[in-house]
């Protein structure tokens, strides 16, 4: 969470940039100067971050009073560290952590860093070694990690819980602060038809994971240009608790972004006949997913997300396609899905396509081939620039 770029693309200095700032070590990060030999104890150390908030791990790093301490000139090239790394983890973790590995090579000399970024689970409790002891991150210097009592792993569990509802809050006062937004248009939100929403959050939100003053130049980092218009669509931006909401000129569209990781779009797709532009449509689908890569890559998020699509009130609109007119007969669609944040960074336009096929079933929409559908999505993300 501390690198604004996917980490499979981070190199030494972005690693030797990072240390010169002297982030102290924390709930979310851990620094080692070499791989530990006592294998349980680096085992300890991510686990214990699986458990918690998920964190990073930085190999290559001499620290003191727990904050990196220079020169950061890192350790001895060692090709095979990420298989060890794997195999401590395959071998004293139980269920298995999936971690992404970086080896950060100075082209000057033979040194390097090691970035090990351990996603927040939903396998918790992950226990380790023999004795199946789980572990987790206290943020104290003194005791990094801590062991959790077999009578204290329901704790663990209903940790989560409260998670999970706190999850539904932040989605619930989104869904309010979008049928606020309509009534200030003078629109009931039960009259709006077709409303579109997509949103993404973290899987198990717990703490603020960005500053909510910060918002307002991390929507600015995550903007992109498409066909010559900025994205995210310019408009009023308004604050609200623990976040802001983006309200684009001329629209019945909301963007919110909050400090705990939640970045929702919602749009009424029916104009006054209630008729939907299908193209448009695609287009919400596709540069959503789009804006909150490039958002969940500027706060550095690394751990699962949960994706919710809602269409609601859509039942008698009218669909316009090169296939003609269809109406809609459901009158509310929901998909709920798990998400690798990666997963945005990576093949999105076949991720976009999977996703469109599945709702234009639902909704009783043109189908498109895999094909036409993935080529759509990728003809659209071809056209947005980095501002």
């Amino acid at each position: 969470m501390y690198f604004t770029k996917p980490i499979a693309r981070l190199t030494f200095q972005d690693v030797v940039h990072f240390l010169k700032q002297g982030v102290a070590e924390n709930t979310l990060l851990d620094y080692k100067y070499m791989l530990p030999k006592d294998n349980e104890k680096f085992a300890k150390t991510i686990a214990a971050f699986a458990n918690s908030m998920g964190g990073t791990v930085i190999i290559g790093v001499k620290d003191e009073h727990d904050k990196p301490k220079p020169p950061f000139s890192g350790i001895a090239f060692h090709g095979k560290i990420r298989g060890q790394i794997e195999s401590i983890i395959q071998n004293y973790i139980d269920p298995i952590v999936f971690v992404d590995i970086a080896t950060c090579k100075d082209p000057n000399s033979n040194n390097m860093f090691v970035v090990v970024n351990i996603p927040q689970s939903n396998l918790t409790p992950h226990l380790v070694g023999r004795l199946k002891r789980a572990y987790i991150r206290t943020g104290q210097a003194s005791r990094p990690e801590v062991i959790v009592h077999p009578d204290k792993l329901p704790w663990l569990m209903d940790n989560r819980r409260k998670s999970q509802n706190l999850r539904h809050i932040l989605i619930d006062k989104a869904e309010a602060h979008f049928n606020n937004f309509l009534r200030s248009q003078n629109k009931e939100p039960s009259s709006a038809h077709a409303v579109c929403g997509f949103t993404l959050l973290p899987l198990y939100p717990q703490t603020p994971i960005t500053d909510y003053k910060k918002l307002p130049q991390t929507l600015k980092q995550a903007s992109f240009v498409y066909r010559a218009e900025k994205w995210p669509r310019e408009g009023t931006v308004n604050s609200v608790q623990d976040g802001i909401v983006l309200n684009p000129s001329g629209t019945l569209n909301a963007w919110e972004f909050n400090c705990y990781g939640l970045i929702s779009s919602k749009t009424v797709l029916a104009d006054e006949n209630n008729h939907i532009d299908l193209n448009n449509f695609y287009l919400q689908c596709v540069l959503f997913f789009k804006t909150a890569a490039r958002f969940y890559e500027a706060i550095g998020y690394i751990s699962p997300l949960l994706l919710r699509v809602k269409i609601s009130n859509a039942r008698g609109s009218i669909i316009l396609s090169p296939e003609g007119e269809r109406k809609i007969i459901e009158d509310y669609v929901r998909i709920d899905r798990n998400v690798e944040p990666m997963l945005l960074s990576g093949d999105m336009a076949k991720f976009c396509a999977q996703l469109l096929e599945e709702l234009s079933w639902s909704l009783n929409l043109p189908m498109q081939g895999e094909n036409d559908g993935l080529s759509k999505a990728q003809c659209i993300l071809d056209e947005c620039k980095i501002i």
